[in-house]
C-alpha cells in the first residue's frame, strides 16, 4: 500500500470517536472546525458542546448578540473567531436561507473561512476532493517527505498544498483528510512522536535520518511584546464600575474594568500621581487593596495584569464606563483573566 492508503487503514482502526465525525451536517462541522482552530481537542470539546446546545442551527446562531457569543467563547482566545462566526451565521441565514453551504468555492465567500476550513467542511460534508493542510498535515508531510522549507514561510503554503492535493484519495477525500489530521495529532506529534507505532516509518525521511526533532522547520517567531495593564476596581455596595472596550486592540467590544496601560509595572503610589488617574479618580483616591500581578500570554503579547481596588468615592465617568450589578457580571462578555479576578473577589 502507498503512504495515503496506509494512513487511511491506520485511521479506521485507531480514530477517536468525536461528535463532529458522526455527521455530514455542514453547520456542525463548521462549529467544530472554527472552535478547534489553534486549540487542542480536549480544550475545545466543552466549547463545541456549549455552542451546539445553545445554537442548534444557523438560525439560532444568527439571532444571537455579539455579547452572548463572546461570553460563550470566554477563555478560548482569539476572540475574532467568535465575532466572525456570528457574521458567518448571519450571512448564511440571509444569503443562503439558513442552509449552510457544502461547496468549496461557496464556503470561501463566507466570513472567517479560508482554504483550510473550506476544504474541511466540503470534504467532510459533501466528499469534495480538496485536501486540508493544517498544522498536523504540515508536520506529517514535512517529516515523511523531508521538506525543509519553513512551514511559516511565504512559499510553504503553495508547496504543501500541492503535495497534499496530489496525495488525496479521490474516492474518500473526507476520510483521507481526517486520517491525515488524526495521524498528526495522535502519532506524528510535535514532540516525542510515536515512531515505534507508525505504520509508514520505513518510508519516512525523518525516521530514517533521525530528523523528527528538526522537521518541520519553522522560522523564528516575532518576539512577544510586553504590556502592563493596571485595572481599577471600584465597587459601590453591590455595584461595580465597568468599562466597555472599543473595537480595536485586544478583547474588542468586550467588558473589563477601567484600565490604564503603562510602559512598566510602576509603584502604585506613582500610578496614583499620574494625571490620567487623578483626572478620573481625583487627587484623593486611596488604595484599599492591590492584588498580585497576573501574567497572561497572547499571540505576540505578554500581558502583566494588576488589579487595584480603590476606596469608593466620586468618579469622573469616561464615555464607556458604567456601573452594573455585581450579579450581572455573569452576563457580560469578560476576558477570562478579568473574570477570574472578579470571580474570586465576589464569589461569582
Amino acid at each position: 500500500m502507498n503512504f495515503a492508503d496506509e494512513l487511511l487503514g491506520w485511521y479506521l482502526d485507531n480514530k477517536r470517536d468525536l461528535p463532529w465525525r458522526n455527521t455530514t451536517d455542514a453547520y456542525t462541522i463548521w462549529l467544530s472546525e472554527i472552535i478547534l482552530q489553534q486549540t487542542r481537542v480536549e480544550q475545545g470539546m466543552p466549547y463545541f458542546h456549549r455552542f451546539a446546545e445553545r445554537f442548534p442551527d444557523v438560525g439560532s446562531f444568527a439571532a444571537a448578540t455579539e455579547d452572548e457569543v463572546l461570553r460563550l467563547w470566554q477563555g478560548l482566545g482569539y476572540y475574532s473567531r467568535g465575532r466572525n462566526m456570528l457574521k458567518t451565521a448571519q450571512q448564511v441565514q440571509n444569503e443562503y436561507n439558513g442552509i449552510f453551504p457544502t461547496d468549496y468555492a461557496t464556503l470561501l465567500k463566507l466570513k472567517g473561512i479560508g482554504d483550510y476550513t473550506a476544504a474541511a467542511i466540503s470534504s467532510f460534508s459533501a466528499n469534495q476532493p480538496h485536501a486540508v493542510v493544517d498544522g498536523n498535515v504540515y508536520r506529517v508531510l514535512a517529516r515523511y517527505f523531508g521538506i525543509e522549507e519553513p512551514i511559516n514561510s511565504g512559499k510553504a503554503k503553495k508547496i504543501f498544498q500541492e503535495l497534499a492535493d496530489s496525495l488525496i484519495n479521490k474516492k474518500s477525500p473526507g476520510l483521507h483528510n481526517q486520517a491525515m489530521m488524526e495521524f498528526g495529532a495522535m502519532l506524528c506529534k510535535p514532540k516525542n512522536p510515536a515512531c515505534g507505532l507508525c505504520p509508514v516509518r520505513l518510508g519516512c525521511y525523518a525516521f530514517k535520518h533521525n530528523a523528527t526533532t528538526v522537521l518541520p522547520v519553522k522560522l523564528k517567531k516575532v518576539k512577544s511584546k510586553e504590556r502592563f495593564l493596571n485595572y481599577f476596581l471600584i465597587a459601590d455596595n453591590n455595584k461595580i464600575l465597568m468599562n466597555k472596550r472599543g473595537d480595536n486592540d485586544i478583547w474588542a467590544n468586550m467588558y473589563d474594568l477601567p484600565v490604564l496601560e503603562t510602559s512598566a509595572l510602576i509603584p502604585v503610589d506613582d500610578l496614583l500621581n499620574l494625571k490620567e488617574v487623578q483626572y478620573s479618580f481625583g487627587e484623593n483616591a486611596r488604595v484599599e487593596h492591590v492584588y498580585p500581578t497576573a501574567k497572561h500570554i497572547l499571540t505576540h503579547q505578554k500581558l502583566f495584569v494588576r488589579l487595584i481596588k480603590l476606596q469608593q468615592h466620586s468618579v469622573k465617568l469616561e464615555q464607556k464606563w458604567f456601573y452594573t450589578e455585581v450579579e450581572n457580571l455573569k452576563n457580560l462578555a469578560l476576558p477570562k483573566i478579568i473574570f477570574i479576578f472578579l470571580k474570586n473577589i465576589f464569589n461569582l
